[in-house]
Parts: structure tokens; C-alpha cells; sequence
């Protein structure tokens, strides 16, 4: 009911509430309304609405939008005793479960999402107000869940479950974790949530924990596993190694997804086994009691050796667990309440962190002089002596279902934020989606407060907030086999970072990273940035930007060291020859041992945006000696590492955008970068397709023109290294030849000439190379310079007989007659006239319109050039249109004057022209007296006789599969054929005996020789 209430009917009900009830309950509404008012009371600490139960209020929907008086600890009476109280009250399980049940079916729609999410946020929110219905709600849950209909489909249709549905699976199973670690649950409530766990992990559909589950192959042994594992090395003080001995076997079950996929156990793990791992973890360790209880627990007798024991040298206490098992316990205690202990067991997780990281640093370095490899680091590839990239904390932190860093960096971060009414919460990992309070996007606002018990002043949670996000992200750790496990990865790395980046920075935090990325750098294999790496470690460009920006404007030099580093792809380093993985088969680079990177794109797009990020701050340096050092060593190292022709292409696209910006002058050196990076383009994709490669090229040319002629010069010189000859006589000779180019160089005419010599000396080896495509290009670069365009014609003949088309002969000679010489250009339409050859049925065919062009060239150089033309063209067409509109032009007009032809475009289909001029009309036309040709003598008689003969072969060939819908169409053909053969001294009688035989042969098609006999007598 109250959720249904706005502002003023609430302060309504309170008002008659204390009025009617006054000696009752004004002492307590005053105290609640002074603590409420007060911004750091305890009550105000308390997020969301807190019922103390599910139970009458829930038949209303929970609303996340829910007033903020209702929504900053309002206990809700009508459902539970107080806040502060520990009872079980009336839980409206069917209720619980006929809502989860209706949310579940609806699929993956935004709004169920929403729902089920704000029931586990609902369940935290119980757990945190020490109800003790909160366990029992989640397993109504739970069960819904392993209800649900599609977890059938899903498991005989053999395909993976949506990504939003495996997300709230990963979250029930972190709920769960975090049920079984309250660390005031008794004995019988353990065993009965141990029985619970153990029950639906035994269901067929139960999910299982990796949801990429594939048969593994045993694990790889791992020799810097067992060199930097020290955490089974610790002192006995406090009784903290005998616990960690003891509870070894089940810390490393909760906290190593890898290898517990590849244990071969009789029920696969699902997503309930952590919990079931975490049940028997116990928080009777006296050492740990001590961390929780205490802020000023520390040794005063320092370790003699640092990587072991429960102290640091400054006597701090330390806590030697994997870390997910840590900041399982961490999430534990802050979900249940303890917020001061949560607290202590971060920082005191964060500093053994910070230990383990100067031991594995230290141990690398002795490990390097030992082998006497000091100045020859460890290579970066797949034979390096990392076989494997882990440390004493067991597997990769960030990706992790439970996520460790996060929950770490969140615990630090709320204890750092300015007490504000209006700042929002911390996002955390577990926070539901959709959920959260969109009414203001302001980000979080934080503070140094220092470290309780400290004898390191700067210390503050917020430095360790910073320092355990940094050394999550740098941690080295390999590539998940599956694509949801990666997705996973992406997604959290990007998540962690984006909470860094809302801190803002100062000398403290600054020096946090300066010292965090020295270490890195130093670190060895433990370290995503240092020299050993494994190929199948997850590279760290998006980490690496982030720390290449924060560091920029206070140490450029380390932050230049950060970004070059993590440029590498060692996964690729091997598999140079293969252009474009993202583009091509990603699988077929990769043994059959490396799983397969469903990410590598997204991998490769961060590996671009790092060296892009490097390009652009580089060019502000105002050094010119450091900023030309660094922008050739940044180019070096996208040359050697980016190993994808796209994304080197769009490096290129950005190097050129900074170095030529809209408003401000040139930078030379970026431009030619942004040269060199095209060029290297070319070369990769010169062999390979590339789908962007016409676009690749056209860059390139507007790429060289702003650097200028030398680099002109310089493509047309070595334009077999980077194009092929049709590209080099096209886009790119082309180009720059053109009278734009010119003009916007403002050459000299002597520049004029040398790039005139180099696009003709360019021409003629292309047009050598591949003539069929290079011809028409050469000879039109070649123009101004007589030898080399008789050179290539010369190239052009030599290459007629054998390997070029009609097509292309006919097209140089039109672009040769074009350009005013005739005689050449019938040459060609001679040999094209020898390549084509047209059928009695082809009268649409493309090069109809050639063939009428090179006739009547023929016709308008003489009667001599007619004369050769006719025997080709009565030998290689058949077609008897095409014949006859041929005869009637050539007997227009004399030989040596122009002829009737059709324009000579490039049109495909062929029309019909039919001229009726009377003979004197036609004599008329010709000057001089000279006569037009007679059908009667030669050449005009071979090509009537090749006509009539195609006409009655066409007619025999039509009539023997003509249907009555053709019978049209058919008269007219034989109307055109009877136009010609009236031509021929007796062809009106050669006709007559054609249309006899019809009538004789085809007497069964009445129908049509009814209508031959009508039209044609």
C-alpha cells in the first residue's frame, strides 16, 4: 500500500498515524526523523527500501522507481518486525513463485529481465537486513529456475543458452555463494543448504558452470604456476598456514574455473558446485577472526621472509587465499551486513595482492640472472619459457563469474565516496541490470579516507580501490575457450575501467599508477605487461590505453613504455602470412591446441585505437627531436604487430586525419606515417582479396599527393610492390596524371615531366605485363610522347592474337580512331574482327554495334579496307540481320566516304535500322561521281550471297521449334528476308522457292502457312 502512495499522501499518513497513536510512537518518529536527516546515521546507509521480508507487501510488483522515502531504509511493517530485528515471518511462497514462473516465460523481453533481476536484488537486500527469508526466497527461485521449459530445448537442441539468461544463472549462483559464507549460520543451516546444492546439481538440466563446456585435454603443466605459488609456503603464525593447508583443496575449487573443467568427476560442476565448495569453508580461523575484528591487528616482529607469512613487513596482516575465495568472503560479509569487517578483509586481501606482486617480481628477476638471460628477455611467442601465464592466486581474475576485482574495487570505493543524498551507489557486479535509479547519471563523487590502523599515511581506500583494479586488469591470464567466457571477459575489463576512469585524479592516485605500471612492466610472467608472456594470454591494449591516457600528462615517457608494450598479439606473432584473420578463417591460424578467439576482432579494434591514441599524442609534444621518436617507434610497432590489413588501413585513415586537420597547418611527419602505414597495406593485400581494397588504393594516391612529388614518384617507381597492373594504370597513374592533381601540387614543369616519365614508363611495363587490361590505360598515359605510344601499340598487336578479346580490340580501336589515327585503328578492328563470332540466333548480341562501327570504318577508308573487312565478316557471322543492315549501309554511299552506322557507344543490344532511299537520292549523296557499290560485283556480292544464305538457314532453323505465339514474329523475318533477297538479280525467285518448300515441308502447321500464303502469295 505505501508503494502506492506519492510524497503527500505519505507525510498524510504519518501525520494520522502519529496523531492517533502519539504517546506511542512520537518518541521513536522523532528519533527516526533526526536520524534520517543526519547524511552519515546508519540508517541512511542502508540502500534501496528495506522490508524485512517478503511477505504480505509482495502481492504488489516492486517498483525500482520507488520514492526515495520509501527506498532509503524504510523497514516494511506489514511483512516482518523491524530492520534491526532477526525473525522469520510469512513468506507468500506461492505468490514468489507464480511471479517467477510468469517472468521466466516471458523469454528474454527487457522487462522479465528487469524483474527477476530486482527479485535478486531484492534477495540482497534481505540478506543485508538479516532476514532470515532471504535464503529461503532465493531457493523458491532456484527451483523456478531449474523449471524452466527452455533448459529442456536448450539441452536436446545441443545449442547454448541466450547471454541474458546465463547471466542471471551466473548471478543465483553468486547469490548462493554468498547465502552459504554468512558467517552466522549455523551448522544444521548449512547442512540443509549443502542437501539443497547437492539435489540440483543432480538434475539433468542444471546448468553446468562453464557454459562453454567443452572435453578438455589434461591440464598443462604449468612452471611458473609452481615457481610463484607461494601461498602453500606460509608461516605458522596465528595458525593461519595450518588453516590454508587444511582448506587448500577447497579454495582452489571455488576459485579456478579452468581447471576444475577438467577434472573428469562423475557429476559435471555446475553453477551450484562453488557454493557447494564454499559450504565447507569455515570462519573460525583465528587469524582471520582477528583481520574482521580488528583495525589495528598487526605483527610487531617483521617476517624474515616476504613471500610468506600471515604479516608484511610493516607488520600488516595479510590473508592467503585465491582471490575469488577472498572476495567471496569480502561479498559475504557486506551482503550480510558487516560492512566494517568486509572492509577490513579488502584491504588486508589488497595489501597480500600487493605482496604476492613484489615476490613474483623479485623471483622473475632471479630466475633471468640465474639463467644468465639477463640482457635477452624472454621472447614473446609460443616458445617462451611461460608455458603458462598464472600465479599463487590461482586463475584469471577479471572474467570470473564471481568477480572478484570488481567486488574488491567496489568495497573500497563505496568507503571512499562523498556522503551526498544525491550521488548514486557504486555500481556493483551483482547490481541487477536495469534496475538502477536512472534519475541521475551524475558520477560518484569520492574521497581519501585513510586506512583505519595505517602506519602508511598515504594510504587510503581509494589508492587500494585504484591499486586492486590495476592489478586485476594487469594480471596476465589465458583466453577462455568459449565465447561466452570471453564475451565475459570484455565485458567486466570494460566495466572495471569505466569506474576507474570516473575517479578523478590526484598526486596521490597518480603515483599509484606510476608505481603500479613500473611494476607491471617489471613483473615477468605474472604480468599482462611484461616481457614473458604466453601466446594465448588476453592481450591488454583496452587496459593499456586507459593507463596510457591517465599517465600521459605526468610521466609521457612511462606512458609511452605502457602502450608499446602492450602493442603486442602474440597469438598472431607466428602467423604473419595470414592477411586478415577477422576477415577470413580465425580458426585455421591457430594449432589445435589454443582454443579459438570468437573476440579477436574486438581484440584487434583495441589494438588500432592503443597505437591510434599513441599517434595522436604524440603529435602535440612540441619536441620535434622526442616527437619524431616517438611517432616512428609507434609506426614500428603497429608494423610489426597489427597483423590485420583492416585495421592497420584505418591507423592509416586516423594518422592522416591528425596529421591534416581542417584548421591548423600540416604535420609532415604524421603524414608521412600515415604514408608509410599505407603502403604497408598495399603490400599485405597486394596477393590477398581484401574487400576495401579499391578504397585502399584511392587512399593511397590522396595519401601521396599530400606528401608530395617525391612520394608520387616513389609509388609509380615501385609500383609492382604495391599494385597490380590494372590498379597501376587506373587509380593510381590515372590520378595523378590528371589536371587536378596538377593544379593542387602547382608543379613545376620540370616535377611535370619527371612524373610524366615515370606514369609512361609505369604504362608500358603494365601494359607488357597484362595487356588485355592495361592496354586502353597505357596508351592514353602514353599520348604526349610519340615513342611510348607507339610502343604500346605496338604491345597492343603483338598481343591481339593470343590473349586479348573482340571486346577490348574493338575498344582501343574506337579510343584509337578517337584520337585521329584511322589507319591504326582499322588494323585492330581487323584482328578484333578475327576473335569474334556471332550465330544465326545472336542478333542482341554486344557486339553487334562493334561490328556495324568496324564496317563502316572500313567502308569510309576505301574500297580496299571494305574488300579485306567482308571475308571476315561473311566468316564469322552468321546472323542474318546483322548481315543484311551491313549490305544496305556499305551501298549508301561510295567507299572512302562515311556510311550509315550506329553511334559508337558501348550500347549491349543491337536495333534495327532500315534505310529506303531511292538509288538516285543515293547517287546524289556522292561527290565527284563516284558511284555507290552494286550488289552485283565484288565486295557487296560475297556479303548478299552470305545474307540470303543466313536467311534461309535462320528460317529452317525457327520454323523447326516455332510455337503459335511466334507465328508473328515469324512473318515479319520473313518480310525482312524478302527485303533481301529482292537485292539479288533472281531473288525474288530464290524467295519464292523458299516459301514453296515451307509450304511443302511444314504443311502440318496449317495455321501459320495459312498465314505465309495470305502475306507472301
Amino acid at each position: 500500500t505505501l508503494l502506492q502512495m506519492d510524497r503527500q499522501q505519505l507525510q498524510k499518513f504519518i501525520q494520522y498515524l502519529i496523531s492517533e497513536h502519539h504517546t506511542e510512537v512520537l518518541p521513536t518518529a522523532q528519533k527516526l526523523a533526526d536520524e534520517i536527516l543526519q547524511q552519515r546515521s546508519e540508517i541512511n546507509q542502508i540502500p534501496g527500501y528495506a522490508k524485512s521480508t517478503y511477505g504480505a507487501a509482495y502481492s504488489l510488483e516492486w517498483d525500482p522507481h520507488t520514492p526515495t522515502c520509501l527506498r532509503k531504509g524504510a523497514p516494511d511493517p506489514t511483512a516482518g518486525a523491524s530492520a534491526d530485528d532477526d525473525h522469520s515471518w510469512h513468506l507468500d511462497e506461492e505468490q514468489v513463485c507464480e511471479q517467477v514462473k510468469s517472468y521466466l516465460s516471458q523469454g528474454s523481453y527487457y522487462n522479465a529481465n528487469k524483474q527477476l533481476n530486482s527479485l535478486f536484488a531484492k534477495v540482497r537486500e534481505m540478506l543485508r537486513a538479516r532476514d532470515s527469508n532471504g535464503a529461503r526466497m532465493l531457493t523458491l527461485i532456484t527451483e523456478q529456475f531449474l523449471s524452466d521449459p527452455r533448459l529442456i530445448l536448450w539441452k536436446t537442441q545441443g545449442t547454448p543458452m541466450t547471454d541474458k539468461c546465463r547471466q542471471l544463472w551466473d548471478q543465483l549462483g553468486a547469490l548462493w555463494v554468498c547465502i552459504v559464507l554468512n558467517p552466522h549460520c549455523t551448522q544444521s543451516e548449512k547442512q540443509h543448504w549443502k542437501a539443497l546444492l547437492e539435489k540440483w546439481t543432480l538434475i539433468d538440466v542444471c546448468p553446468q558452470e562453464d557454459p562453454d563446456f567443452r572435453p578438455q585435454p589434461p591440464p598443462r603443466q604449468d612452471g611458473i604456476h609452481n615457481l610463484f605459488d607461494s601461498s602453500e609456503s606460509s608461516s605458522d603464525e596465528d595458525g593461519g598456514a595450518a588453516y590454508r593447508a587444511a582448506e587448500n583443496n577447497r579454495r582452489s575449487r571455488l576459485g579456478n574455473q579452468r581447471h576444475s573443467r577438467a577434472t573428469t568427476s562423475a557429476v559435471p560442476r555446475t553453477v551450484f558446485h562453488r557454493a557447494m565448495d564454499a559450504v565447507t569453508m569455515s570462519w573460525d580461523n583465528m587469524h582471520l577472526k582477528n583481520i574482521l575484528s580488528s583495525d589495528t591487528y598487526c605483527s610487531h616482529v617483521p617476517d624474515s621472509a616476504l613471500s610468506s607469512g600471515s604479516f608484511n613487513p610493516l607488520g600488516q596482516p595479510l590473508w592467503h587465499e585465491p582471490l575469488p575465495t577472498c572476495a567471496a568472503r569480502v561479498d559475504a560479509l557486506r551482503s550480510h551486513g558487516h560492512q566494517s569487517a568486509a572492509l577490513r578483509l579488502a584491504v588486508s586481501v589488497i595489501r597480500t595482492m600487493k605482496q604476492q606482486q613484489l615476490v613474483a617480481q623479485r623471483r622473475w628477476h632471479e630466475s633471468q640472472q640465474q639463467a644468465g638471460h639477463s640482457s635477452h628477455p624472454v621472447p614473446c611467442m609460443a616458445r617462451c619459457a611461460a608455458s603458462g601465464a598464472s600465479n599463487g592466486w590461482g586463475d584469471g581474475w577479471v572474467g570470473h563469474p564471481l568477480d572478484p576485482v570488481g567486488c574488491l574495487f567496489d568495497t573500497l570505493a563505496d568507503a571512499s565516496m562523498v556522503p551526498d543524498d544525491q550521488a548514486p551507489r557504486t555500481p556493483s557486479f551483482f547490481d541487477p541490470v536495469g534496475v538502477e535509479d536512472t534519475s541521475s547519471n551524475v558520477p560518484p563523487r569520492y574521497q581519501h579516507v585513510p586506512v583505519v590502523g595505517s602506519r602508511d599515511r598515504s594510504e587510503t581506500y581509494l589508492t587500494l580501490a585504484v591499486e586492486v583494479g590495476l592489478i586485476g586488469l594487469g594480471q596476465q591470464r589465458i583466453m577462455p575457450s568459449g565465447l561466452y567466457a570471453q564475451e565475459k571477459s570484455c565485458k567486466q575489463e570494460d566495466r572495471l575501467i569505466a569506474k576507474l576512469q570516473e575517479i578523478e585524479l590526484d598526486n596521490s592516485l597518480v603515483a599509484v599508477l606510476r608505481r603500479q605500471a613500473i611494476v607491471l612492466l617489471e613483473g615477468g610472467p605474472t604480468s599482462g605487461l611484461g616481457i614473458g608472456i604466453h601466446p594465448e594470454s588476453i592481450p591488454m591494449h583496452t587496459f593499456a590505453r586507459f593507463m596510457f591516457l591517465a599517465l600521459l600528462n605526468y610521466y609521457p615517457d612511462l606512458a609511452y613504455e605502457v602502450g608499446l608494450r602492450a602493442m603486442r598479439l602474440p597469438i598472431l606473432e607466428e602467423h604473419e602470412d595470414a592477411d586478415d584473420p577477422v576477415n577470413g578463417n580465425v580458426s585455421s591460424l591457430f594449432p589445435t591446441h589454443y582454443p579459438r578467439w570468437f573476440t579477436l576482432g574486438h581484440i584487434e579494434t583495441q589494438q588500432c585505437a592503443l597505437a591510434s591514441t599513441m599517434l595522436s599524442a604524440a603529435k602535440g609534444t612540441g619536441d620535434t627531436i622526442c616527437e619524431v621518436l616517438r611517432l616512428r617507434t609507434v609506426l614500428e610497432s603497429a608494423q610489426r604487430h597489427i597483423h590485420s590489413s583492416s585495421h592497420l588501413f584505418k591507423l592509416a585513415q586516423d594518422a592522416f586525419r591528425f596529421a591534416t586537420p581542417e584548421n591548423g597547418p600540416r604535420h609532415p611527419t604524421l603524414l608521412s606515417v600515415a604514408f608509410e602505414l599505407g603502403l604497408q597495406v598495399m603490400r599485405m593485400t597486394l596477393s590477398s582479396l581484401n574487400w576495401r581494397r579499391r578504397e585502399m588504393v584511392r587512399w593511397l594516391v590522396t595519401c601521396a599527393t599530400e606528401v608530395g612529388v617525391e612520394a608520387l614518384v616513389s609509388i609509380m617507381q615501385n609500383w609492382y610492390q604495391l599494385f597490380t597492373p590494372t590498379e597501376a594504370t587506373g587509380p593510381v597513374a590515372s590520378t595523378i596524371m590528371s589536371h587536378s592533381t596538377i593544379m593542387r601540387l602547382n608543379l613545376t614543369f620540370a616535377q611535370q615531366e619527371e612524373l610524366s616519365g615515370c606514369a609512361r614508363n609505369l604504362a608500358l611495363q603494365c601494359a607488357t605485363k597484362d595487356p588485355p587490361n592495361c592496354a586502353l590505360n597505357a596508351l592514353t598515359l602514353c599520348e604526349n610522347d610519340a615513342l611510348a605510344f607507339e610502343t604500346a601499340y605496338q604491345i597492343v598487336i603483338d598481343a591481339a592474337s593470343h590473349i586479348m578479346t573482340s571486346s577490348q580490340l574493338f575498344t582501343i580501336a574506337r579510343y584509337m580512331e578517337h584520337r585521329g589515327y584511322p589507319t591504326r585503328a582499322y588494323k585492330l578492328a581487323v584482328l578484333a574482327m578475327k576473335n569474334v563470332h556471332l550465330a544465326y540466333n545472336q542478333d542482341t548480341h554486344p557486339a553487334i554495334n562493334d561490328i556495324h562501327w568496324a564496317c563502316a570504318l572500313s567502308h569510309s577508308l576505301g574500297k580496299t579496307e571494305l574488300t579485306n573487312m567482308i571475308p571476315l565478316l561473311v566468316k564469322n557471322v552468321q546472323c542474318a540481320t546483322v548481315l543484311s543492315d551491313i549490305l544496305r549501309r556499305c551501298s549508301m554511299t561510295a567507299p572512302g566516304m562515311s556510311c550509315p552506322h550506329p553511334p559508337t557507344d558501348n550500347a549491349k543490344h543491337h536495333h534495327h535500322h532500315h534505310h529506303h532511299r531511292s538509288s538516285s537520292r543515293a547517287a546524289g549523296g556522292c561527290g565527284g561521281g563516284v558511284k555507290p557499290l552494286s550488289y552485283d560485283r565484288a565486295p557487296l556480292r560475297q556479303l548478299l550471297e552470305a545474307a540470303v544464305a543466313a536467311y534461309v538457314n535462320t528460317t529452317h532453323s525457327r520454323l523447326t521449334h516455332i510455337s503459335p505465339r511466334h507465328y508473328g514474329d515469324f512473318i515479319d523475318f520473313l518480310g525482312k528476308a524478302r527485303d533481301t533477297f529482292i537485292l539479288a538479280q533472281d531473288g525474288h525467285a530464290q524467295f519464292t522457292q523458299l516459301v514453296e518448300n515451307m509450304k511443302v515441308a511444314y504443311k502440318g502447321k496449317k495455321k501459320l502457312m495459312f498465314l505465309v500464303k495470305e502475306r507472301f502469295g
